[in-house]
């Protein structure tokens, strides 16, 4: 069950030695990181409990109680059924657990129906969030993590390098065949689902960040911007180019992903462990801004990926936030004209004891 017996024993450390009582958790990813077990939340109760001086303990339905033994390191498994319900059995367990009185930390994402069960059954404890002791766990990747982020990098990129691959063939598509191909190719290098909904903003949707794809049809010789990842062993990629199929795209554009790219490459070559996040969005920031285009780079510069998406550090302006070994982040500086265009160039890095390991290798330069 390694490494999620490790990560148990090093989570009831951090309980002992801090004001905390215990760590509450559902079907989250926190759950997935502690145990293994990833599962969508239902309308059942499904609790972790983790406390410095109690073995871990779920409290589940009686249907999933089989599937969490075999899925995880946890021996100590209580169930209520459905005839009871869940409210008499966690008082009772919360009663041997002691935690009535203390202070719980539970899941940000756990939802409102399961937030109040637990207040209404301790009615003297005090609640914070869980990001206060997982951040610290999940921060700095160990070997397995980095291993499946830089498998899940590798098939991004060969999904990359296929879509590049069909240049001309790209003009006249519409923005959604293409995401479909991208999901194609993405699946055709082994990746196991996208890691989010793929953004193909070509032209003027490209001025918009999050614009994920639509039914308008890319032009030959205009700008496009790719964005997109996959999972491998739970753990996502995200890469984003911006290139023009085809034709030659007006000199602003040029001038544009040129500052950009050099943006980005500032940006790497700042990383290494004791600088901040600050220092690394600063890095990207000064060129932007210096070329005149400051309010156009409308995002931080990156944001830390693990099971997670998006998950710290946030490579942000002003973060304090010291850098360390085995912290994987995007580095992704844009820069977005309204009604024209917009350019960004991503890619994930693991920082290492003396810089960063790029995890993307596919070119940056908007020619096919």
């Amino acid at each position: 069950m390694s490494p999620y017996a490790d990560r148990l024993v090093a989570c009831r450390r951090w309980l002992a030695e801090h004001p905390a009582g215990g760590i509450v958790l559902f079907p989250s990813r926190n759950l997935e990181y502690l145990t293994g077990f990833a599962d969508e939340p239902s309308e059942r109760a499904l609790f972790l409990f983790l406390t410095a001086d109690h073995d871990p303990v779920f409290f589940v339905p009686e249907l999933a109680a089989e599937q969490i033994a075999d899925r995880t390191p946890v021996d100590d498994i209580r169930t209520w059924s459905d005839a009871e319900g869940p409210a008499d059995p966690l008082a009772a367990l919360c009663s041997e657990l002691g935690v009535d009185g203390s202070r719980l930390l539970v899941d940000e994402t756990m939802w409102a129906q399961f937030t109040h069960l637990l207040e209404s059954t301790l009615s003297k404890a005090t609640f914070g969030l869980a990001d206060e002791l997982m951040t610290d766990l999940r921060i700095r990747k160990d070997d397995a993590e980095i291993a499946a982020l830089r498998a899940a990098a590798e098939v991004a990129d060969a999904a990359m390098t296929a879509v590049r691959g069909l240049g001309t063939e790209a003009v006249g598509m519409t923005e959604v065949e293409l995401a479909a191909r991208i999901e194609a190719e993405l699946a055709a290098a082994g990746g196991a689902e996208p890691s989010f909904e793929p953004i193909v903003g070509s032209g003027l949707n490209g001025a918009m960040p999050h614009h994920t794809h639509g039914e308008r049809v890319i032009e030959a010789g205009e700008p496009v911007v790719l964005d997109f990842g996959t999972r491998v062993d739970g753990y996502p990629s995200d890469q984003t180019r911006t290139v023009a199929f085809d034709g030659k795209p007006d000199d602003e554009f040029r001038t544009v992903h040129e500052l950009v790219r050099r943006a980005q490459t500032a940006a790497i070559e700042t990383i290494e462990p004791g600088v901040t996040a600050g220092d690394v969005d600063a890095a990207a920031r000064e060129i932007i801004e210096t070329a005149g285009y400051g309010e156009r780079f409308i995002h931080r510069t990156g944001h830390g990926v693990g099971l997670d998406i998006h998950e710290e550090p946030t490579i942000v302006d002003g973060s304090d936030r010291l850098l360390e070994p085995n912290m994987v982040f995007s580095v992704e500086p844009g820069i977005y004209l309204p009604g024209k265009f917009g350019v960004r160039i991503e890619d994930l890095v693991v920082v290492t004891p003396d810089g960063c390991e790029r995890l993307n290798t596919t070119p940056r330069k908007w020619q096919i």
